[in-house]
Order: structure tokens, then sequence, then C-alpha cells
């Protein structure tokens, strides 16, 4: 029989989803699931973007562009423009979904044995990516007690090799929900331009900030016009999930004339997203102050409510919808297996996301789950009700 491929092999499994046919199981039963582990918002998606592919006139639903529609690309650069990024239609390509910006970055930028330095925890895919493109991870690791905030420039400066080609953040942080500050984002950029290092920026939850503080991207450094690299996402901003409608946003001429070579080699991102991605720029600033009310009222209730439970240490986030928490446990994957398979409480249970699968560290954050704050308020509390009864149980077997 044939072999699989090594990078097959070596491929993590998704700790978002890695429990789905436990969660099927328990459906099954007849089990209720309140469904923490995955950013998936139940908000609604801007009936604008909706109602244009419903009026859309195609006959023929043919290839774009494979940068992307001109239209929607000098749409997106106005919208840059309006929050401080200073871009052109000619800087952005289109992708199918943020991740595969990522993919069209790593493929640009590194070579198989090439290094990329990441804070760490963070996003599980960044793994696959990585493992895919062959390059190594090479983990910084931050910290619950300081809320995750960016480590020490020098540690970083340790970590710098021949190999390192690139710093990868999350801005605002999944799954910390961490917001880098003005003076984390400069020093950065300095240590970027001083050992010549592309920053990449996974800037996808720009929208979601809380408590008045300010989003700061890497694009708005001037000085680092040609080391930075900016990932984004209609996904989170418009409750577009599976539209999959993402894109590479760079100043850098070489970088955008490489990534379009993988672009021609997918040959387009897909048409109907893109015109309801178009139309989504039309949305009011209305929504996104609403959307943002409930976010920041919804963190409140998870927060204060993890905080309320003995043996749980929670880290508040700034932006994005998730929070890691440290349970009084040993396993997060044992207790997250447990919550759909043995356990119940008047019929329901929740399922979360074992923080250990957003480490490249071995053996690092095995007592943590990442949760997301996307469930309605009710049903948030109801899901902090399940999750004590649940720990309290599970503590005493």
């Amino acid at each position: 029989m044939p072999s699989i491929s090594k990078k097959g092999l070596s491929m993590p499994e998704s700790p978002i989803r890695k429990l789905v046919p436990f969660a099927e199981a328990a459906a099954k039963k007849g089990k209720k699931i309140y469904q923490l582990n995955i950013g998936q918002p139940d908000i609604k998606t801007p009936e604008i973007a909706m109602q244009a592919v419903r009026d859309n006139s195609i006959e023929v639903l043919s290839y774009s562009h494979s940068a992307g529609f001109a239209s929607y690309r000098e749409k997106l650069a106005k919208y840059y423009e309006r929050n401080d990024i200073h871009v052109t239609a000619e800087d952005i390509i289109v992708t199918t979904g943020g991740s595969e910006a990522l993919l069209f970055a790593m493929g640009t930028i590194t070579d198989p044995g090439d290094e990329v330095i990441i804070p760490e925890p963070f996003y599980a895919n960044y793994n696959g990516f990585a493992t895919s493109s062959g390059v190594t991870i090479v983990p910084i690791k931050s910290s619950i007690e300081n809320n995750f905030a960016l480590p020490p420039i020098s540690e970083f400066e340790k970590l710098i090799t021949e190999n390192t080609k690139a710093i990868l953040l999350c801005n605002p942080g999944n799954p910390t929900g961490y917001l880098y500050t003005k003076e984390e984002v400069q020093q950065i950029a300095d240590l970027a331009i001083k050992h010549d290092l592309f920053v990449v920026a996974d800037e996808v939850y720009r929208e979601f900030t809380y408590d008045g503080v300010k989003h700061n991207s890497i694009m708005s450094i001037p000085e680092l016009a040609n080391n930075a690299i900016m990932v984004d996402s209609v996904s989170k901003r418009f409750s577009m999930c599976g539209a999959r409608i993402g894109c590479l946003v760079s100043k850098n001429k070489e970088v955008i004339t490489t990534a379009m070579k993988f672009a021609q080699a997918r040959l387009s991102p897909p048409t109907l997203a893109q015109i309801a991605s178009e139309a989504a720029l039309d949305t009011p600033q209305e929504y996104f102050e609403e959307v943002n009310k409930e976010y920041t009222l919804r963190r409140n209730i998870l927060v204060e409510g993890l905080e309320k439970i003995k043996g749980v240490k929670v880290a508040k986030p700034k932006g994005a919808f998730y929070c890691i928490a440290e349970l009084p446990i040993k396993s997060a994957d044992d207790f997250a297996q447990w919550l759909l398979e043995d356990f119940e409480f008047e019929g329901e249970t929740i399922m979360v996301a074992p923080a250990a699968g957003f480490y490249s560290t071995p053996n690092t954050g095995l007592n943590q789950v990442r949760i997301a704050y996307v469930l309605k308020r009710e049903n948030l509390e109801r899901a902090l009700q399940i999750l004590e009864v649940a720990i309290k149980q599970y503590t005493s077997k």
C-alpha cells in the first residue's frame, strides 16, 4: 500500500475541531451543547451583503482576476484609509479566507527550514500553515499572569538566528484576546528593521477592541513599509465566516509580485463571496458600534463569571472575542472530552477548546482552555453555571 507523506502525518489536529465527533455523539443522545470552542459569531451578517448576492444578475459564474475584483480592492483601500492604513488597490490581493493569505505570505517569504517567531499561545492553525510550508515555528511564551502581554524584546533577540525570516503576530489575539499597545507594535517594528525581518500581522479582529482602546496596525508604521505584511478577513468583521474571503496586504512590491504567483496558481477567489464582501464594506458604522457593545457585555459576563468559579484564573481580553482560562484540573483535553462523553447537567453540557493546541512548546497550557464568547448573553450565563458544576464533579472523581 502506498505510504502517506511525512508532511501529512506531521500535520497537527485542530484543537478547535478535533472534539467534533464526541459532540456529534452527545447531540445524538439528546444533549444540548453550548459551543464555546469555536469563533463562529451568532451576530447576523449585514443584510446589505446578503442582498447583493440575491440581487446579482450574473449569468455565467466566471473567474475573477487572480488578485480579486479591482472594484473590491479599491473599496478595501478606502476602508483601510479610514483606519489610518494608507495602501492602494495594487497593494492588496484578495484571498480565499485569511488562511490562504497566511499560506501565501509563508510561501512568499520563507523556504523549507526557515524560522518564524510567534508569541504563544497563538492561533492553532499557524502550526498547520507552518507544517505545510516546511517552516519551523519558534515560540516565545507569554503568560496568563500579565494577560499575555508582549514578551520583552530582549527575549525575542535571543531567538533570532540566521534562519529567522519573520515575526508573526495576531493583533488582537486569538486565543488570548490580547491587544498590543502602540509601544509594543513599535518595538516589534524596530526589532524587524534592526534584523531585516518581515512582520506578518494577522489583524482580522481589528474592529473588536474594548474599553476605549484603539487598535494599532503594523501597516501604520511608515518605516516598516517594506517589512510589513498584513493578513485580513471578512469572517469575523461582518460575521461572514462561510464566505471565505480574506486578503494579503503589503506595500512591498516584491512581496505582492511573488504572492501573485501563488494567487494565479489557484486561479481566483470565489466570485459570489467577493460580491457579498464588497457590498459589506457599505455597512453603516452603527452596525460595528452595536456589535462592539454586545461583545463588551458578553466579555464582562464571561470574565466576571469565570472569576467567581473556585480555582479558575482568567486573562481579561482587550480585543477579539476569546479568552484563555486556567482551570483547577490537570488535563484540559481529558476534561473537554469528558464534558461531551460522560457529563451533563439537566440535559445540557458545554464544549471548550483545550489550550495546549494553541502552544508550540510541548506540555504547555495543559490545564487551560480557550473560550469564545460568541453566544447570546443568557446562553453564556447558563454555560458558566454548567462549567462550575462540571468542574466540581470532575475534580471530585
